[in-house]
C-alpha cells in the first residue's frame, strides 16, 4: 500500500506523541495538530489523506473541525476518537461523514487498520473521479 499521511488532531500533547511515534514505525506520514483551528490551517497547506480527531478539544471541537473538513475536502476521510462521555458526539460526527469512530484510548493496530481502509475508500473515490474527468476529455 503506497504511503499516506494522516492528521492527528489532539489537545493532549503526551496521548499525540505516542500515537505518532507507533504510526511512524509502522511507515506512516504523520502530521499533527493541537486544535482544532491548527488542523484546519494544517489541511490548507499539506496534504492529508485521512484526518483522526479527538471529540472533545478546547475552541472548535471535533465536530465542528469535521463539518469545515469535509467543506475544504468532502473525499477527505475523517476517524474521531471519543472517550466514554462523548459517544453521542462520535455517532453524531458519523452522521456528518466521519468514516468510523474509535474509543480512547485507542488500540494502535485497530487504528492503523482503520485508517488503511479510509485512505482505501479515499483511494477508491478519487479514481473514479478521475475516470469521469477522463471520459469527459
Amino acid at each position: 500500500m503506497e504511503n499516506f499521511y494522516v492528521l492527528l488532531v489532539d489537545d493532549e500533547t503526551e496521548f499525540l506523541e505516542t500515537l505518532v511515534k507507533r504510526l511512524i514505525k509502522r511507515g506512516l506520514n504523520i502530521l499533527t495538530a493541537k486544535s482544532g483551528e491548527e488542523a484546519l490551517t494544517t489541511i490548507k497547506g499539506k496534504r492529508v489523506d485521512v484526518a483522526v480527531l479527538d471529540v472533545r478539544m478546547p475552541g472548535i471541537d471535533g465536530i465542528q473541525t469535521l463539518s469545515e473538513i469535509k467543506k475544504l475536502d468532502p473525499l477527505m476521510e475523517v476517524i474521531m476518537l471519543t472517550g466514554h462521555a462523548s459517544i453521542e458526539a462520535a455517532i453524531e460526527g458519523m452522521g456528518l461523514g466521519a468514516f468510523d469512530y474509535l474509543m480512547k484510548p485507542a488500540d494502535i493496530d485497530e487504528l492503523y487498520y482503520k485508517l488503511q481502509d479510509a485512505f482505501k475508500k479515499r483511494s477508491i473515490q478519487l479514481k473514479k473521479i478521475q475516470q469521469l474527468e477522463n471520459l469527459k476529455s
